[in-house]
């Protein structure tokens, strides 16, 4: 049968277009690739752009900038999950990264720390042989393209990074070589001294953090799968509360069903004229969970923990809360499970994309930063059934989140310090807990916090203005125009040096709740740097040493004392509200601590944590007052002399008056 030329042509053209994968241009090998016999890596600079603002000023000027990063196997093993490092210098932000996921990476736009960016191949992770691919580069070499901004550089100056370099264990790499202006190559080799662990991991290691999560797969169909995340709490003074965990979705992914969790938002006609909409035409959406690409996910209350259809689940449904090992090792983990459905071209069993960019809330708890999830072994755990056997997840993976330090004026609790010599009170910082929601033409989101009498400590703020003004009047404090703004704090924590004497020296703990949801299982931690080797007691709470954890005192309510109850109406109408509160007596010995300054600053502690949350402290102490005592035990002279008078008066005088 004779073919026309016409027909030779169309089959020329449909193979030329399935060559083409989505617009991808085919990897092109440099010259170097031949000399290699390892891993090589190139960074190729592709183009830049002027972005907005156009500044005069050079160094602050932004600039959109394109590049991509080559890792190819020449070597004559497989290189199992490929891990990279490209030394960005000029304050790089990260817009956008295919090919790759950075390891402890925020989400985008992120901005590159001092140190470059650490790069893990996804979703090719394993990078093979062209032994065994038959030259094959779709499987030998993994290609990432990165968006971003960068700042600083003059035309013509230099853009590329620093140095470029394979991270995997088991190699080395020399400094990288540059080519031209815009390319950056490196050929990394066995390291032949190198020994390899006794047991070899297909995937990552486990990383150790603050909190994680793991994202396990245990069940997988065509379109959809079942994934388990158990969120554990690894940190000795982390904690959360009524938490909200947020991801994202990045393959039009949606969550069909849960148990043990729910989504804050349930929207069928989010899901109908989605893409899932369009593809899944005959599914009823008003039983689908939710169809968003950012869910909100909530834990369940502890009510359904036993309900067939959403519960019945091990370390679920506790109303959003973990604690510490310390505290209650059982509680410190959470387990929920998902039912996700998935949309072309992934409708295969194995084509598993986990969501990225996780973020978890409490109400007063520590801030996570979390990284990207990055695979792992497979989870393994005990058979239910009772036999000695192991199941293993299908795939793995795990996002580590870390406790940052609150920005200022970002704090969910504050400080306040008072002492024994002195009359004002040093309230919470202005603004300790942000103002966004304050009119600062009436308020100074700046201003010092004015000193205030120890009484004003029992009321909210918008009852304490008078008090302030009252209290400047007779302290002849000038008043500014415009008062501070509140702390805007739901926790505050009042520091009461209450005693010093010659062998030791007492505080006076007391928490206040201004709002009206109470803690539950609360702790409070303390450090005291110079003071902790001489802690004694505190005398309402129960009190530990944790010697391990920054030098810190561990504190939490006793047994039915554990609860600090929330903001009640005052007893009389028109009379202010009345924050719970509880209060306990430290005491310290000098026994151990010579030198110490207690009223000098070492009696006051530089750090508080509530519920795993680290309180804004305040930026001065207690200043003395005039005529105020040096000690409490400055008294016991003065109490002697009244005492000796009235003796005198009552008894001595008396019997002396015949003789005057």
């Amino acid at each position: 049968m004779r073919v026309s030329w016409k027909s030779w042509l169309l089959l020329l053209l449909f193979h030329i277009c399935n060559a083409q994968d989505d617009g991808e241009t085919p990897i092109t090998l440099p010259k170097e690739v031949d000399a290699c016999n390892g891993i090589f890596l190139q960074y190729n600079f592709d183009s830049r752009q002027k972005e907005y603002p156009r500044l005069k000023n050079a160094t602050a000027q932004p600039w959109a900038f394109k590049s991509q990063l080559t890792v190819i196997n020449t070597g004559a093993t497989e290189l199992k999950t490929w891990q990279a490092f490209i030394g960005f210098q000029h304050d790089e932000i990260l817009v956008s990264v295919d090919g790759a996921t950075i390891l402890n990476g925020d989400s985008f736009p992120m901005k590159v720390g001092k140190n470059g960016t650490h790069l893990t191949g996804y979703p090719q992770a394993d990078l093979r042989t062209a032994i065994d691919t038959a030259g094959d580069l779709t499987q030998m070499a993994a290609k990432v393209k990165i968006k971003g901004t960068m700042f600083g550089v003059k035309l013509g100056g230099n853009v590329m990074p620093s140095n470029i370099k394979l991270e995997n264990e088991g190699f080395k790499c020399p400094k990288a070589t540059t080519k031209g202006r815009q390319s950056m190559h490196v050929c990394c080799t066995k390291d032949p001294k190198f020994k390899p662990k006794k047991k070899l991991l297909k995937f990552f290691p486990r990383r150790k953090a603050d909190l994680s999560f793991t994202y396990d797969i245990i069940q997988s169909f065509k379109g959809n799968y079942i994934a388990q995340v158990t969120i554990d709490n690894h940190h000795p003074l982390g904690r959360l509360d009524h938490w909200n965990l947020t991801f994202e979705w990045m393959r039009n992914e949606f969550i069909y069903d849960m148990r043990g969790a729910f989504t804050r938002k349930k929207d069928p006609s989010e899901c109908l004229y989605s893409a899932a909409g369009g593809y899944y035409q005959d599914m009823d959406f008003s039983k689908v969970m939710n169809c968003q690409k950012k869910p909100i996910i909530s834990d369940l209350p502890s009510t359904m923990k036993d309900d067939d259809h959403v519960g019945k689940l091990p370390f679920c449904c506790r109303d959003g809360q973990i604690l510490s090992k310390i505290m209650n090792a059982t509680k410190a983990k959470s387990v929920f499970q998902m039912n996700v459905f998935k949309l072309p071209p992934d409708l295969n069993r194995t084509a598993i994309n986990p969501p990225q960019n996780w973020n978890i809330k409490g109400v007063v708890n520590p801030h996570y930063k979390c990284s990207q999830p990055i695979r792992v072994d497979p989870t393994e755990t005990p058979d239910p059934s009772g036999v000695e056997a192991t199941i293993s997840a299908i795939a793995s993976y795990q996002v580590t989140c870390n406790i940052t330090k609150p920005k200022p004026k970002m704090a969910k609790c504050c400080v306040s310090f008072s002492a024994y010599y002195a009359d004002s009170v040093v309230p919470c910082n202005t603004c300790a807990c942000g103002c966004e929601d304050e009119d600062t033409r009436k308020c100074d989101k700046d201003a010092r916090a004015l000193p205030l009498p120890a009484e004003a400590l029992l009321v909210p703020f918008a009852n304490r203005t008078i008090k302030a003004k009252a209290w400047a009047k007779i302290k002849h404090i000038d008043l500014p125009k415009k008062l501070p703004c509140p702390d805007n704090c739901p926790m505050s924590v009042n520091w009461h040096l209450d005693s010093d004497y010659k062998t030791g020296w007492s505080a006076r703990i007391t928490m206040f709740n201004w709002q009206r949801r109470p803690f539950e299982d609360w702790f409070l931690a303390v450090q005291l740097k110079k003071a902790f080797v001489g802690y004694e007691n505190v005398y309402s709470f129960n009190g530990t040493k944790l010697g391990k954890v920054n030098r810190m005192i561990f504190m939490k309510g006793f047994p039915g004392l554990n609860y600090l109850i929330g903001l009640t109406n005052g007893s009389k109408p028109g009379e202010p509200p009345v924050p719970g509160k509880q209060q306990s007596v430290i005491s310290f010995l000098k026994k151990n601590t010579p030198g110490i300054r207690v009223a000098g600053g070492d009696g006051f502690p530089t750090k508080v944590i509530f519920n795993g949350e680290e309180c804004a402290l305040p930026r001065r102490l207690p200043r003395r007052s005039v005529g105020s005592r040096q000690s409490p035990v400055g008294l016991l002279p003065a109490v002697i002399i009244v005492f000796s008078t009235f003796i005198l008066i009552n008894f001595f005088l008396p019997s002396m008056a015949p003789f005057l």
